[in-house]
């Protein structure tokens, strides 16, 4: 299939195709059109965006009918971004469905991830279609009734825009949403913008990787843990793997970001769902989030989730922090709702480029009732692997653990290396 919306256009310059791959020889021709087409934030050290290269995309939009995959850290940044990050949230950026609308552009509904469109649902939460009323564009939630737009949804688009911040973890969802909407656009001979944005733990790949029997929404695709790549990375992997259904190719082009490589540091201004408050709670997240296939409590319910972990059964002699969870934003149910919990707080945890298993094992030993401890298919499907519970019930250490891990790690990392777009 040919992407054909980007036929005849001097613009097929400054997009990354995925039939393309060399990512220096585009670089190489937008340095010659640069000055003429493209006017990007000035300050050169901070990462721009896909969104933000609006002269790029918006003559491909023009005239098409537009849907939008879209959360609320779906945003265009002002320039004052790059020397005013302290500036009120609403001078800092503009939603892109609101830039959108006023430039146009013909946006004829939004599908919404999990979360929902504003971002406010609790993890796994049933979201309702409806309207979004600010704008009273029609919301298709993606992560209700189904999880895949439907033919009929796309029936009346041209084209579809992905645009979503991710934080690069394997059962962190927005990555299936992907998959789903390209094969989806697959099937209907849709095409596929996405506007790529830096990944948080994007500097390093780490993990067990998943076994196909234990694909689920939680993890589709035979990947690490902590993948190492960005969405646009990302959606080009799953085309060239091969991995939607039936070996269908979707036809996708990518707005790259500028002055981003995969060691830029990148903190991410607006928290990508309700439980991820800020920096170290995302750098936390791949380690942490394994809790979330057992019993104890990673810190929902709190205002320090994914930094601190707990459960009453946990042993009150050698886990002297406690915290009582109770309903809040982003967490109605929290397990151990208003139950005292032992475990351990990690706000000053020093922890970049890597996972690690010692808390979740830590947790385990000092279980009073290991028979509590494990949710045992939510966390096969969190781990990817049925082996990683028996390892950590077996007693192996933390080493001996990640040295199963490291022939897959190895063949991971050579596929990838195919699909990236930045060193």
């Amino acid at each position: 299939m040919k992407f054909t919306i980007f036929k005849n256009t001097v613009l097929l310059f400054v997009i990354v195709l995925i039939s393309c791959g060399n990512i220096k020889k585009v670089e190489h021709r937008r340095q010659k059109t640069e000055g003429e087409i493209l006017h990007f934030v000035q300050n050169d050290n901070l990462p721009v965006e896909g969104a933000n290269q609006t002269e790029i995309y918006l003559p491909l939009l023009q005239g098409k009918r537009v849907g939008i995959v879209a959360n609320q850290t779906s945003v265009i940044f002002k320039k004052e971004i790059a020397t005013s990050l302290s500036a009120p949230r609403n001078d800092r950026y503009t939603h892109l469905v609101d830039s959108l609308l006023t430039l146009n552009i013909a946006i004829k509904k939004v599908f919404a991830p999990e979360h929902g469109f504003r971002g406010k649902a609790d993890a796994g939460e049933h979201v309702e279609d409806g309207y979004d009323t600010k704008t009273n564009l029609p919301i298709v939630s993606l992560h209700g009734k189904n999880r895949k737009p439907t033919q009929e949804q796309l029936e009346d688009l041209d084209i579809v825009v992905f645009d979503i911040q991710d934080v690069g973890v394997r059962f962190y969802t927005y990555i299936s949403t992907l998959h789903n909407v390209m094969e989806a656009c697959a099937e209907a001979n849709i095409p596929v913008l996405i506007f790529d944005r830096p990944n948080p733990n994007g500097h390093y790949i780490d993990g067990p990787t998943l076994k196909m029997e234990n694909q689920s929404f939680l993890g589709m695709h035979p990947i690490p843990l902590v993948h190492g790549m960005t969405i646009g990375e990302y959606a080009q992997m799953i085309n060239g793997e091969k991995w939607l259904a039936h070996e269908l190719q979707c036809d996708i082009a990518i707005i790259p970001l500028k002055n981003y490589n995969h060691h830029t540091p990148y903190s991410l201004p607006i928290r990508p769902s309700p439980n991820l408050p800020n920096d170290q709670s995302i750098k936390l997240y791949p380690s942490l989030g394994l809790f979330e296939g057992t019993n104890v409590n990673a810190g929902r319910g709190t205002e320090f989730q994914f930094q601190r972990y707990g459960a009453p059964f946990l042993n009150s002699e050698t886990m002297h922090f406690t915290y009582t969870p109770v309903a809040n934003f982003g967490a109605k149910y929290p397990k151990h709702q208003n139950e005292l919990c032992y475990g351990e707080d990690l706000r000053s945890e020093d922890i970049d480029g890597e996972m690690t298993l010692k808390w979740i094992i830590k947790a385990y030993q000092n279980s009073t009732d290991k028979s509590k401890f494990f949710n045992i298919d939510n966390f096969t499907k969190h781990a990817g692997t049925d082996q990683l519970q028996k390892q950590i019930e077996s007693g192996m250490s933390e080493a001996d653990i990640k040295t199963t891990w490291k022939d897959n790690l190895e063949v991971f990392k050579k596929t990838r290396k195919k699909y990236l777009l930045y060193d």
